[in-house]
């Protein structure tokens, strides 16, 4: 993710519906892993799912291939490191939880990725990933961001069970949305994070809170998300 975007991301995020449920989803995820160890938050930008971790009794670090992004974290209270996620500097066996949203889109190799989250994971851990899913969204949006592609379900899975992980659980998000997503891309013309009037942002919370409660996770969305363990 380039420099001008981590700065747009980090003065949207808190606020913003589209990161605010992610880090519900977080959250609630979170409390269903049991007791709290080490985790690593991959491309973590500024930090903002980090920040949850921490809330929720990890001892968590930030990796990104941004030194903008670590300096801005580390102005956060947050600790960072400089990381490629094909080859992260940290001991086979070594973390408990690793957290990846929005990365392998971003990596052509993405099996290096997924094959770095099993090395460093001790047994037992737990990987939580998300992604952008289905091709047919692919709009200039994904260009501004810097995809190289979106994902299916078997696409995602392949490429986790591949390294040795064990899907656990596989959903998507964002699905009541979709139809405006759709439209939306059709007319993109670039990167779709920016501001928006409170009382849409306000609107737009409410319609995505609501698939916590709906049976809509096996529909089509605009994201995925993944949860698996490695065995052990």
């Amino acid at each position: 993710m380039e420099t001008a975007e981590i700065r747009r991301l980090i003065a949207l995020e808190d606020n913003h519906w589209w990161y605010r449920e992610r880090r519900a989803i977080l959250r609630r995820e979170l409390r269903g892993l049991g007791r709290p160890g080490r985790a690593l938050d991959i491309g973590a930008a500024g930090g903002g799912n980090t920040r949850v971790l921490v809330e929720e009794g990890w001892d968590a670090t930030a990796t990104d291939t941004s030194a903008t992004a670590i300096e801005l974290a580390r102005q956060r209270g947050i600790k960072a490191v400089w990381a490629d996620a094909r080859e992260l500097p940290f001991e086979p066996d070594s973390v408990d939880l690793v957290t990846a949203f929005d990365v392998l889109e971003h990596i052509r190799e993405d099996h290096l990725v997924t094959a770095e989250i099993a090395r460093v994971l001790a047994p037992g851990g737990h990987v939580l990933i998300a992604v952008p899913c289905d091709m047919a969204l692919w709009s200039a949006h994904d260009h501004a961001v810097g995809h190289v592609r979106r994902y299916h379900r078997d696409s995602l899975t392949g490429v986790v069970e591949k390294a040795g992980l064990q899907v656990q659980r596989i959903w998507s998000w964002n699905v009541l949305l979709r139809p405006l997503v759709v439209r939306h891309r059709r007319r993109s013309q670039g990167s779709d994070l920016r501001q928006m009037p409170a009382m849409v942002n306000a609107g737009l919370s409410a319609i995505v809170a609501a698939e916590r409660y709906l049976p809509v996770k096996s529909l089509k969305g605009v994201s995925l998300f993944l949860h698996a363990r490695l065995g052990g």
